[in-house]
């Protein structure tokens, strides 16, 4: 021991040699006291210095790329809360991420990817088998246990395995995993939306019929409808310039190049405190007790289920940890959407946006730790 206090460690001096780190470590992992023949207590002492070294720097990274995420949406939620600014700006910085910053993300994420990885059946199957458990376990669950009729049924499925994919999981994905996390993500984004859309709004119309029985829009009216809207989102948009361009073999150089990387720089910290600021407006509104159910459902079951899904597919280890980490991220403002437009569950919605986000940091950074 030095005359500091300090010990010094080749590893990481600046971290395993602090004297509070070192003592929690002399606590945790005591030097073998094995006295059997061949037993080598330097050699057992060196292997647990480097476990423990491991664990820390896992903890840290853990910390470094999670912690932020959620103090962004402090933030945001702070911002608002002491009104600093109105709510106002929020929803104005949420419609510029939207509109603007995610979509050329989206944009120079697919034109410049490297698709090596082959089909990405595998990827959608790992994940949207993770969505249809979870969401009729939390239809069943509203139905059966909470005896709420079929449009609850249909929003606590949405509340429960509609992740928020773009506001949270792209600055997730892209501090925690990297570029190929990225780009699976992409991916995933490129028919996410269009399927959790078509689902949720097709299987709510037919539960207004089913409890109000008044006849509803015909299918193909509702699917056009819904295609239509699709074809002026702006993240398909993105997706699809994108997969234009990669297939074009166009690099992207100069100007424009600067231009589009500034842009999709300030998408991340910009949608994260917007969805701060959005947070303000949930609040817990009632059906909590349903609510706690599809956040513990969201939370754990939906990355249970595509952790499993991506091992039995054989996807590798930064694409099932994109897909996992956005899988456990809170719910997406969508729900809320979808129970504004059928005039339904708003109570629900609201406070399962609410409850995942509050907890969101807990459950990201559990499966951050296990999946890192």
């Amino acid at each position: 021991m030095t005359q500091t206090g300090f010990r010094p460690s080749p590893r990481n001096p600046n971290l395993l040699a602090h004297p509070a780190i070192w003592a929690w470590r002399e606590i945790c992992v005591a030097p073998s006291t094995c006295a059997a023949p061949g037993c080598d207590s330097r050699a057992n002492g060196s292997m647990a210095d480097v476990h423990f070294a491991k664990g820390l720097r896992l903890m840290s990274d853990v910390f470094l790329n999670v912690v932020p995420i959620f103090v962004l949406i402090l933030l945001g939620w702070l911002i608002v809360r002491m009104n600093y600014l109105n709510a106002t700006v929020g929803d104005a910085l949420g419609d510029f991420v939207f509109r603007v910053a995610v979509p050329v993300l989206l944009f120079r994420t697919i034109a410049e990817a490297d698709f090596k990885d082959g089909s990405p059946w595998p990827l959608w199957v790992a994940y949207f088998s993770g969505v249809a458990l979870t969401w009729t376990l939390a239809h069943l669950a509203a139905t059966l246990f909470f005896k709420k009729d079929a449009r609850i049924g249909v929003l606590a499925g949405v509340s429960s395995a509609f992740a928020n994919t773009v506001f949270i999981g792209l600055p997730l994905v892209s501090r925690s995993v990297g570029e190929e996390g990225v780009v699976a993500l992409s991916i995933l984004l490129s028919v996410h939306l269009p399927v959790m859309m078509i689902a949720g709004t097709i299987l709510m119309e037919r539960a207004e019929r089913k409890t109000s029985g008044k006849p509803g829009q015909s299918p193909l009216r509702l699917l056009k409808g819904i295609l239509r809207n699709l074809v002026r989102n702006p993240l398909v948009i993105g997706l699809v310039l994108g997969a234009l361009v990669h297939l074009a073999g166009m690099p992207l150089s100069g100007p424009v190049k600067i231009v589009i990387d500034q842009l999709a720089g300030v998408a991340a910290p910009a949608a994260l405190v917007s969805i701060g600021m959005a947070v303000d407006k949930y609040g817990l509104a009632g059906n909590t007790g349903l609510a706690s159910i599809t956040s513990a459902l969201k939370l754990i079951v939906l990355p249970a289920t595509v952790y499993g899904a991506c091992q039995l597919f054989g996807l590798n280890s930064n694409w099932t940890a994109a897909l996992v980490l956005t899988s456990s991220v809170p719910t997406g403002v969508n729900a809320w959407l979808i129970a504004n437009h059928f005039n339904v569950g708003h109570g629900l919605a609201s406070s399962t946006i609410t409850i995942t986000t509050a907890l969101g940091v807990i459950s990201v950074s559990a499966w951050a730790y296990m999946l890192l």
